[in-house]
């Protein structure tokens, strides 16, 4: 053995005596990955998640190696790609995931996890990425679900985590080696157990699926109150066009009107805390959304004149609400009024309102949340890449949004990325969406596709002329 790698070695061996001091050192660095050029660092750039929810970057790689067995045995690829996770090619890391150097390398989460999309334009056509999209394959609980499992497994242990490191990771020392078994392993499968823990309100629940997430229920067991039995799951939004939209009422229920608060808020949800998160980098991606425009439908795919036909049903019918400058856009409907499913509306309490004002749970203080009795009318921007549709992602097509809500598909499959040409959405039917899809049911809790019956009753040649126009927003 080299007398460096000894002395190295010696020095890390003198750390696990006074482990506070191990601590203040990994507390202490803090270097993260940073990429000059904007949608490089929206893809791969830390917003500060690790400090809460990151994982050691070295195990990170080796965990699907040792444990892919607890990885759910549909979809698309390998590995972490099970969970929807999308890699590009040369990339070691999947988009979404950010590094942050402290003691040891830390991966964490940021804002592209949930909203890069990807779209084929049939089952053999390449992927394309889509940023801003909704993470339309990303099964977030399924990850959650992946590193609880593996907490309790007998597997989580340096003998055999270690070996599977040195295949993944060509770097990983000897001095490594040593923090890793006698620091990291161990004190991450304590975290893990109490991510096991903190997330057990999810498994009483039915399942999320990919494309959706449960958003306040999370924030509930940070500030200390009961999740009870409400279900908040909704799907991802799409976060082109933010600069028009300020001063909106956000979120699917329109519980704060700022952009700012708003992506603070989501970073907390990705992992985020008051005491990690990188404001800087949160400004850097937050300038760039300002006026990130959405990707437009394929004009050779549009039928113009249908289209020009569809721009009046569309004014006369939709425009009010969901148009940048409609008169209702970015107002909450109450519930009585749009009669969609309400679980959502109804995880949102005003308890948690107040704990949030307070800044409770190493939270920042948030000022500009507040209970509704609705749901925000949104504009349309990009929808042809928002499927499925309304807040929970129940109704699968812009066809199927404009039938009345008995004749609307009971069950479908998500988390398929080929694209419905004639129905405006993805595939959710066929032994592709059945092989590779989740199977989702409205008859579950959460997922109801009631409601919002605007334009159901127009005649089915008007319908195909709204859809048209719809494809042009």
């Amino acid at each position: 053995m080299r007398d460096g790698v000894k002395i190295r070695i010696a020095i890390v061996v003198g750390w696990f005596v006074v482990l506070g001091i191990v601590g203040a050192l990994v507390l202490t660095r803090s270097d993260p990955e940073t990429h000059a050029n904007i949608e490089e660092h929206y893809k791969y750039g830390s917003i500060g998640a690790e400090g809460r929810s990151g994982v050691p970057a070295s195990l990170w790689l080796a965990l699907p190696e040792v444990f892919g067995d607890l990885l759910p045995p549909k979809g698309p690829g390998k590995g972490y790609e099970r969970v929807g996770l999308l890699y590009e090619e040369g990339k070691t890391r999947p988009i979404g995931t950010s590094f942050r150097e402290a003691q040891t390398g830390m991966i964490g989460l940021n804002c592209a996890v949930c909203h890069v999309g990807t779209l084929r334009a049939s089952k053999d056509a390449p992927r394309q990425i889509i940023l801003g999209m909704p993470a339309n394959q990303f099964n977030l609980q399924a990850y959650l679900n992946f590193l609880r499992n593996i907490s309790k497994d007998k597997r989580f242990n340096a003998d055999t985590l270690i070996p599977a490191i040195k295949k993944v990771d060509p770097d990983f020392s000897r001095v490594d080696e040593v923090l890793y078994r006698q620091y990291v392993i161990p004190r991450t499968k304590k975290a893990l157990r109490q991510l096991r823990d903190d997330f057990k309100w999810m498994d009483e629940r039915p399942p999320e699926g990919p494309g959706r997430v449960d958003t306040f229920n999370p924030y509930k067991v940070i500030v200390g109150i009961s999740t009870g039995d409400t279900i908040g799951t909704s799907d991802l939004p799409s976060i082109w066009n933010q600069e028009p939209r300020r001063g909106m009422d956000l979120h699917w229920d329109g519980n704060n009107n700022s952009v700012e608060e708003r992506n603070i808020s989501a970073a907390i949800g990705a992992g985020a805390s008051a005491d990690s998160l990188d404001k800087p980098a949160l400004k850097k991606v937050r300038e760039w959304i300002l006026n990130l425009k959405a990707p437009r439908y394929p004009s050779q795919r549009i039928d113009s004149k249908l289209a020009a036909r569809g721009a009046g049903i569309y004014a006369e019918n939709c425009a009010a609400c969901h148009s940048f400058k409609g008169k209702r856009v970015g107002k909450v409907t109450p519930i009585n009024a749009i009669g969609t499913d309400r679980e959502r509306l109804d995880s949102f309490t005003q308890e948690l309102v107040d704990k949030q004002g307070e800044g409770t749970g190493n939270l920042p203080p948030f000022k500009h949340f507040k209970k509704t009795n609705g749901y925000s009318n949104q504009p349309l921007d990009g929808i042809w890449l928002r499927a499925p549709y309304l807040h929970n992602g129940s109704v699968p097509t812009l066809e199927d949004l404009l039938k009345p809500p008995a004749q609307r598909p009971k069950e479908f499959y998500r988390g398929v990325d080929i694209y419905d040409w004639k129905r405006v959405g993805f595939i959710t039917r066929g032994s592709t969406a059945k092989r590779t899809g989740f199977l989702f049911e409205t008859k579950e809790r959460g997922n109801g596709n009631g409601g919002h019956t605007y334009g159901t009753d127009l005649p089915a040649s008007d319908k195909r002329a709204l859809i048209e126009y719809m494809k042009t927003l």
